[in-house]
């Protein structure tokens, strides 16, 4: 069964230059892959896997970041009169 048989996709676009379609054909030629799209689809989900926890670590930081300066310009502010 195919990835598209049994999981709901997006199509989306992607140019490449034609080095790299034409690295892309050689693969699919050698059947390492069924299709181009399978070969993007398979980087895709390897760009992900290595990367989903530094990016994940970078948003919280940066959430911090903002919270943090939020808090300080906050304490800086004179009390609101009653």
């Amino acid at each position: 069964m195919r990835l598209e048989e049994k999981t709901p996709v997006k199509t989306i676009a992607v140019e490449l230059p034609d080095t790299v379609s034409a690295e892309l054909d050689v693969l699919v030629e050698n059947g390492w892959f069924a299709s181009q799209s399978e070969i993007v689809r398979a980087a895709l989900w390897e760009f992900v896997r290595r990367n989903r926890f530094a990016l994940a670590e970078e948003f919280q930081r940066a959430d911090i970041a903002w919270a943090l300066q939020q808090h300080r310009s906050r304490k800086r502010q004179p009390p609101a009169a009653p």
